[in-house]
């Protein structure tokens, strides 16, 4: 993850123009930026993987999230440095994700050693339950996120321990602190406990993960089930507030509402045309994969720098809103009680003459330019000899190639597990393959 120092509204207009590098140098939820940008009078931004920010409503702070791990320190210190003699009131967590929900620690323990009242921590009422499936899964959550995000450290894990909210909600639900109304509101994306916050007091919307500076991540493909035309009817609800300002849970703030409706509206048509493409094909009885190479990705996210497709990739969503509708089997007869790949790959060696050819036509794809038809066969060489060298080697070269054709770094970094994982002669380094 990068780390720069940067000025948050000042970064902002030159993202609007399309002049920042948000593949790489300014990328929405891989970038760091020390310390925090007072955004407009009474709103501090700060930004680590998610975005986070504190509003002084002249009686108290109100966080509307909360950072990760990482943040716990920072945070604490830059608000305080912000706001030395103002308490911590509430916090709202816009969802469950651990890049949003883990800042608000050090308030509560100021709290609790002077035996005051701890912030009040509102949520959607599903929120608890994804806590729930995080201590459930600690060691699939620590897997899939070692692979998504390429992290190949051993002592990393996923969290045990969470801040469960005070107060949750269902629909909407509104709050009021010093001079500053929150109101609350309940709309399916990203989660299905994803809570939008406005304030109409200062007209500042606040999208949680409903937007983040990139096509919104609505496919990734190792995680729970997301809600693409849900998420498309969040946006146009925002649309009808009176936003001047944006802050959203990952990249930079929007100012102003002409702005602020282009943002939303084009983010929401994106959404609902990739669910009715898909869903069009689905009711013509498609296979999953048919489906995935016939829906055209629309060109707005070329277009548009809040778009590009620098974290999921598009065509992931296209997966997502064939679970959400048409179940885990994707059409194909043979997958639907399938042999193991180990036995399926032995056929197919026998069948090419040995592995040595499987491996050999791998490469002379990949010398071609057809990354994906390499990597299909290097992975049924692999199956058939899981500690052969030479075949390592060229799904090391496969899988490198692979993952720098990537704009979304979801797949890069996926790719590129695959692709260090061989330097150990594994499959995968989050297992114990």
């Amino acid at each position: 993850m990068g780390k720069i120092m940067n000025n948050l509204k000042e970064l902002s207009e030159l993202a609007w123009q399309g002049e920042l590098d948000t593949k790489f140098e300014h990328h929405p939820v891989h970038t760091f930026y020390e310390g925090s940008t007072e955004l407009a009078e009474n709103l501090l931004g700060l930004k680590g993987i998610g975005g986070f920010y504190v509003v002084d409503t002249n009686d108290g702070l109100v966080m509307i999230d909360a950072g990760s791990h990482l943040d716990i320190d920072s945070a604490y210190a830059e608000i305080k440095k912000w706001r030395p003699s103002s308490t911590v009131k509430a916090a709202v967590f816009t969802h469950h994700h651990v890049d949003h929900i883990f800042a608000t620690k050090k308030f509560d323990e100021d709290a609790d050693k002077s035996n005051q009242k701890r912030p009040i921590v509102y949520s959607h009422k599903l929120l608890p339950d994804h806590f729930d499936r995080y201590k459930k899964t600690l060691g699939w959550n620590t897997a899939i996120n070692k692979r998504q995000f390429a992290i190949n450290v051993p002592h990393f894990k996923w969290p045990e321990e969470y801040r469960y909210p005070d107060i949750t909600f269902e629909d909407e639900y509104s709050f009021e602190v010093g001079d500053c109304t929150f109101e609350l509101f309940h709309g399916r994306g990203e989660t299905d406990d994803h809570t939008w916050v406005y304030i109409p007091e200062r007209k500042i919307l606040a999208p949680g993960d409903l937007f983040i500076w990139a096509v919104p991540n609505g496919g990734n493909p190792q995680k729970v089930q997301r809600y693409i035309s849900d998420w498309s009817e969040a946006l146009k609800l925002m649309m009808k507030k009176d936003a001047e300002i944006m802050i959203p849970g990952h990249g930079l703030p929007i100012y102003g509402k002409d702005r602020i409706q282009e943002a939303l509206s084009t983010t929401a048509d994106f959404l609902k045309d990739i669910e009715d493409q898909t869903l069009k094909l689905m009711n013509q009885g498609k296979s999953l994969n048919e489906v995935f190479h016939q829906v055209k990705i629309s060109s707005v996210i070329k277009n548009k720098p809040w778009l590009r497709p620098v974290y999921d990739d598009p065509k992931f969503l296209i997966r997502m809103i064939w679970r959400r509708y048409g179940g885990w089997w994707d059409g194909e007869y043979d997958r639907l009680l399938p042999d193991t790949r180990e036995n399926e790959a032995k056929e197919w060696v026998e069948l090419s003459g040995g592995i040595d050819a499987i491996i050999n036509k791998a490469l002379n794809n990949l010398k071609n330019k057809k990354y994906k038809l390499a990597a299909h066969l290097i992975e049924v060489a692999y199956y058939a000899d899981k500690k052969n060298e030479k075949l390592h080697d060229a799904r090391k070269e496969i899988y490198a190639a692979l993952s720098q054709e990537q704009d979304s770094s979801m797949a890069r970094n996926i790719f590129n597990h695959a692709n260090l994982a061989s330097n150990e002669l594994k499959r995968d380094l989050a297992s114990d393959n």
